[in-house]
């Protein structure tokens, strides 16, 4: 395996938050699930922690050339963890997974094959066999089948966070807090297809979320009408060459 840090294929990014006890094993596992797919760097996006998150990517970063930290000062949430990595990577391909090991890294090489078509630009992981509890796996369902009647967007399960895309294409979409969320029916709007990749869904491997419930309807609900009005605004998506 090699190594170019200024022009990795794939930048895997991960916002943690207090994930201390998860950080090594799922280095581990995202260094074997990215080694066949050639060059690649992880970038860990610490969204000001207050426990020993900082310490364990920096001694997981000692002999993984690889590894690369990113920190808030203060917590500014999951969005915009995500948002500061894939800002600082180097890939055209970003890859993006939580920090608590419920995601697989397994499933990167399948995501990463879904985005061989250039006309995908996201591929969408779509949890098989949550682990989550029936309260939260109920408001999922609930927001998912109202946000899906409303945008269009062919996707059950816009919370898993293993996502594949491209990167110059998430940083045209315009950005707001739980973007995330809302990640495929705004690159179906810029033109691009959406993939889905069936993945299984795994128990955290320690501690606890450290994100809120975003998933309940009434907490997304002016994001999905201001995201329904932007998709309704955009009537045909340019086409345009040079001529010389």
């Amino acid at each position: 395996m090699t190594h170019t840090p200024s022009a990795p294929r794939i930048s895997v990014v991960v916002p943690v938050k207090n994930e201390a006890l998860n950080i090594l094993p799922l280095v581990g596992e995202i260094e074997q699930a990215c080694a066949p797919l050639g060059t690649f760097e992880v970038i860990y996006v610490d969204d000001g922690s207050t426990d020993a998150t900082v310490e364990q990517v920096l001694g997981a970063r000692a002999t993984r050339p690889w590894l690369r930290l990113v920190r808030h000062e203060a917590s500014c949430g999951q969005s915009a963890a995500v948002r500061t990595g894939v800002y600082a990577a180097h890939a055209p391909i970003v890859v993006t997974l939580d920090g608590d090991g419920q995601n697989d890294p397994a499933f990167i090489p399948k995501l990463v094959a879904a985005l061989d078509d250039p006309a995908t630009g996201l591929a969408a992981g779509q949890r098989v066999g949550r682990k989550d509890g029936p309260y939260k796996k109920w408001q999922s369902r609930i927001a998912n089948g109202v946000r899906g009647r409303i945008l269009k967007d062919g996707t059950r399960d816009t919370g898993c966070g293993l996502k594949a895309f491209r990167r110059d294409v998430y940083l045209r979409l315009p950005y707001f807090d739980a973007l995330h969320r809302f990640m495929p029916a705004l690159i179906k709007r810029e033109g691009y297809g959406i993939a889905h990749v069936d993945v299984v869904d795994r128990p955290r491997h320690a501690g606890q979320s450290n994100y809120g419930l975003f998933d309940r309807l009434w907490v997304g609900i002016l994001d999905l009408a201001g995201v329904w009005w932007l998709i309704r605004r955009r009537r045909r998506v340019p086409v345009a060459q040079e001529i010389n």
